[in-house]
């Protein structure tokens, strides 16, 4: 397909969805809800298709994309039951369109509400992972927006066949199958063209590495809600109980070492180095993780490279870990402000006060003490699923779910009232 012809046919869906934003707007929770479940239905039915269709897409790209990166990008029938159950989960959600904020009379007897109301067409720019497609789509469609959706070129099939089983759903609810609009080119005109469309499109969120972020922040005409890079720490304190910091750190590093809330960093007091180092390298080792460090770290662990200045800001995604030996909390919540992406950070201590101030001061979207940071996701928050998380401060910080698709309206009720 040409560039004009990439662009014509993005700016044809999102002219669509914005048609189909004007009946979601209005559409009751019943109707949104009963797609929804349409929608998880369709999911079930079609697992050989969409198995098919990941399973063209993973051997196109083995070879191209780490092991992690292939992770995210595989399917399974119990993701895609899980892909059913989130969108169940989120039809069970209260609908925020039209929940009341405030609701005051003025002095002169004027009555002014504040109420949220849907964003209307958001434009989803990522990577990878096909469960994305599926979790933006509950969401907005929830949350009474459509959706435009741009997956990465490894996953266009994989999401091509999601978006007829979204579409489906719709169709069989009485909503408008324009409410979900997913680009099928791998085309990257596709996402500058999906930019320009000022008028059309009201934000953009973009879910993928650093190379994606910078790209749509650099070139996009619409408001952008801003993910960045999931450079997440785990710092173990002093006075840790080094047994749960040792399962922390596993956990939030191996689990699934490619999302954006894996721990990149481990920070360890100087106090607990000597016995906790021994124990977590051994873990990292037997897991198969490439360890970088500093120099107390390779003292102990020859095998580690020297973790670079560039290391420290690095989000890997992969089965690699920084090690940092630090002499102080201070220390600590100094080089997680310094380097970190404001994602997800942990403490691991027995000491409230220790915890608090890290709590306090730790800039960042999430933080926690004496859990992994892998718990930041909007299924785990209790949300239904998420859209991405927020790292930036305007409108929207941490996991995006149905009340950060939203936007308010002021609605004044009045008798005759004029200004004088």
């Amino acid at each position: 397909m040409t560039s004009d012809g990439v662009g014509a046919s993005v700016r044809r869906s999102a002219e669509a969805a914005r048609e189909a934003a004007r009946v979601l707007a209005l559409a009751d929770r019943a109707a949104k809800d009963r797609a929804l479940l349409e929608v998880a239905r369709e999911l079930r039915a079609r697992v050989p298709e969409l198995l098919e269709a990941n399973a063209r897409d993973v051997e196109e790209a083995r070879g191209n994309l780490s092991a992690a990166m292939l992770d995210r990008l595989r399917l399974d029938p119990a993701r895609i039951e899980a892909m059913a159950v989130g969108v169940e989960q989120v039809a069970a959600l209260p609908d925020p369109v039209g929940r009341v904020l405030s609701d005051a009379v003025r002095p002169n007897g004027l009555r002014l509400t504040k109420v949220r109301v849907p964003l209307g067409v958001v434009g989803i720019v990522y990577e990878s992972r096909p469960n994305v497609t599926v979790d933006a789509a509950a969401l907005c469609l929830k949350s009474g927006n459509a959706c435009v959706l741009r997956g990465g070129s490894e996953s266009v099939r994989s999401n091509v066949a999601l978006g007829r089983a979204l579409r489906a759903g719709l169709d069989s609810a009485g909503l408008p199958a324009g409410s979900v609009a997913v680009v099928d080119t791998p085309d990257r005109e596709a996402v500058a063209a999906l930019l320009s469309l000022e008028g059309l499109i009201d934000v953009v969120i973009p879910r993928g590495g650093h190379g994606l972020i910078r790209f749509v922040v650099e070139h996009s005409r619409i408001p952008v809600i801003r993910h960045d890079v999931g450079n997440c720490h785990v710092y173990v304190d002093s006075r840790a109980d080094l047994r749960m910091a040792e399962e922390i750190a596993v956990n939030a590093k191996v689990q699934r070492p490619g999302v954006c809330n894996a721990m990149e960093h481990l920070l360890v007091h100087s106090g607990a180095a000597a016995d906790f180092l021994p124990r977590i390298l051994g873990r990292y080792r037997a897991a198969g993780v490439e360890l970088r460090g500093d120099a107390a770290v390779r003292s102990l662990a020859p095998d580690a490279r020297e973790a670079t200045e560039e290391d420290w800001s690095t989000e890997y995604a992969d089965l690699i870990v920084g090690i940092k030996v630090v002499p102080s909390l201070e220390a600590a919540i100094g080089h997680i402000n310094r380097y970190g992406s404001g994602h997800s950070d942990a403490i691991v201590t027995g000491d409230p006060a220790a915890a608090e101030e890290f709590l306090r001061r730790v800039d960042s979207a999430a933080v926690y003490w004496n859990a992994s940071t892998r718990f930041t996701d909007g299924f785990e928050y209790g949300l239904g699923a998420e859209i991405g998380i927020s790292t930036q401060k305007l409108h929207a910080r941490g996991p995006m779910a149905l009340e950060e698709l939203t936007s308010v309206k002021w609605i004044g009720r009045g008798s005759g009232q004029v200004r004088g």
